[in-house]
């Protein structure tokens, strides 16, 4: 394992004398933050989906880490040495900074995991693969279910369904140039194409459930670099939509009829399927929380991870509530704080928090 130590006993100001180490674990970033009055535990975060691998060059701390620092824990997170749908780096990643972490700290008390977005579907793949690594684990609006079904149903099939409504406005999904970037402009141009088409702009909001223009712009145009990261990372298309039998426009019989259709190729499709096809086996308590409302992971991708835990016999392990906010990860301190207590009381005492809305 090789270990770069860049900074090490920060006294961040304003934040009582808390001690931060930055460094590098084999090319991945980390940080760590152990309070003044460290109470033995550690939870380790994962961040969220990021074209580029986390760096941590600003001392200051994240008011949502503050969440778990204020009740004594230290906090423990890799940018992972890659960036986009990383699963692979952030695991290995991950795992490799937590045993260093005991390593030089000590073996913590107890350990949980959490994380934002793809560091939510992380807090159920951590747990699924390193069962006994962790106390627990906060999962926060994260795509819960199989990655292959939510990058086709949701991601694949919104591009598929707007090609339909907007052809030739964003590359093929298939293949999408290499030097394709998100940016501030081409969401403006979608934005100004679907202002333009008010007929069609309607039919694709109301198939993706997204609220406005600008929103769905700028989804479509991030779930488009998705994908181009996928097809690297994979080696081509993952996606096979020839069988998909579409709905929810006013006209489904010329959707179905017109829509493209295309071809997965087969070690694309099975380096998604194995960066990670959750088994909805748990050993250890998993709270998820997710808004109401969520353009990029709607609440009903995360319902699937009940089915699969209930398929598993693993269903006492896991409990989903909602939070009444609209926007991705729109889930505030105090919200995360309290599910963190229902979280630690759960693996305490077994009391199994209440699902539905976050109380």
């Amino acid at each position: 394992m090789r270990i770069l130590l860049a900074l090490f006993l920060f006294a961040a100001p304003g934040w009582g004398q808390s001690k931060i180490e930055t460094g590098e674990i084999n090319g991945a970033r980390f940080r760590i933050d152990v309070p003044e009055k460290w109470n033995g535990g550690l939870v380790m975060y994962c961040h969220g989906y990021s074209p580029a691998s986390g760096n941590f060059d600003n001392p200051k701390p994240n008011p949502v880490l503050d969440v778990f620092t204020k009740e004594g824990y230290a906090v423990a997170q890799s940018g992972y040495a890659a960036g986009g749908w990383a699963i692979q780096e952030a695991v290995q990643d991950t795992e490799a900074l937590r045993r260093y972490f005991s390593h030089k700290y000590g073996a913590p008390k107890e350990t949980y995991v959490t994380g934002h977005s793809m560091g939510g579907f992380l807090t159920m793949t951590l747990l699924e693969t390193f069962p006994n690594a962790y106390d627990g684990g906060l999962a926060l609006c994260g795509p819960l279910g199989p990655a292959n079904w939510f990058m086709s149903r949701r991601v694949f099939d919104m591009r598929v369904v707007f090609d339909y409504l907007f052809p030739g406005a964003l590359p093929n999904p298939s293949k999408i140039p290499a030097d394709y970037v998100m940016s501030t402009a081409r969401n403006e141009t979608i934005e100004k194409l679907l202002d333009s088409k008010p007929a069609q702009a309607a039919v694709f909001r109301r198939w993706t459930g997204l609220r406005n223009n600008k929103e769905a712009a700028g989804t479509v145009v991030f779930f488009t670099y998705i994908l181009k990261d996928l097809e690297e990372r994979g080696g081509g298309n993952p996606f096979d939509n020839r069988n998909t039998i579409y709905e929810g426009t006013d006209d489904d019989n010329a959707l179905n009829d017109h829509v493209a259709r295309y071809k997965s190729e087969p070690r694309a499709a099975a380096y998604l399927e194995r960066y990670y096809t959750p088994s909805g086996h748990l050993t250890r308590p998993m709270l998820a929380i997710h808004t109401t409302y969520d353009p990029l992971v709607p609440p009903w991708v995360t319902n699937m991870y009940s089915t699969l835990a209930e398929r598993a016999d693993s269903d006492q392990f896991f409990v989903q509530q909602y939070v009444k906010h609209a926007g991705h990860c729109a889930i505030q301190p105090a919200e995360i704080a309290r599910g963190f207590q229902q979280l630690r009381q759960w693996t305490a005492v077994g009391t199994r928090p209440a699902a539905g809305a976050g109380q």
